[in-house]
């Protein structure tokens, strides 16, 4: 059973910083592409970012320079480190295990979200 387990959202003041992790069990997680989406009230769920297995990495505009993911593929866990929050990255972030399918990253397994609210 592949279970995708996120932890470290919360409320953070506009500026600040947030670390998400994502624990993977039931996959081969080195074989996978990670990635991060997030869905907003009102809004239409977005990619934010993926990593691949060698660790190439791909980030929506909206966050470059501000958002790090990474991975260790020996503990089975990726990691969205989010610095210089803005009230737009308030969402559900979601953990996802998939793979390249063309040119697109395409999910196969989601984990259940963590709420991230940007807010003073």
């Amino acid at each position: 059973q592949v279970q995708l387990v996120e932890s470290g959202g919360g409320l953070v003041q506009p500026g600040g910083s947030l670390r998400l992790s994502c624990a993977a069990s039931g996959i081969i997680f080195s074989s996978y592409v990670m990635g991060w989406y997030r869905h907003a009230p009102g809004k239409q769920r977005e990619l934010v970012a993926y990593i691949s297995s060698a660790g190439s990495t791909n980030y929506r505009d909206s966050v470059k320079g501000r958002f790090t993911i990474s991975r260790d593929n020996g503990a089975n866990t990726v990691y969205l480190q989010m610095n210089s929050l803005k009230p737009e990255d308030t969402a559900v972030y979601y953990c996802n295990a998939g793979g390249i399918r063309w040119t697109n990253y395409v999910p196969d397994y989601w984990g259940q979200g963590t709420q991230v609210t940007v807010s003073s």
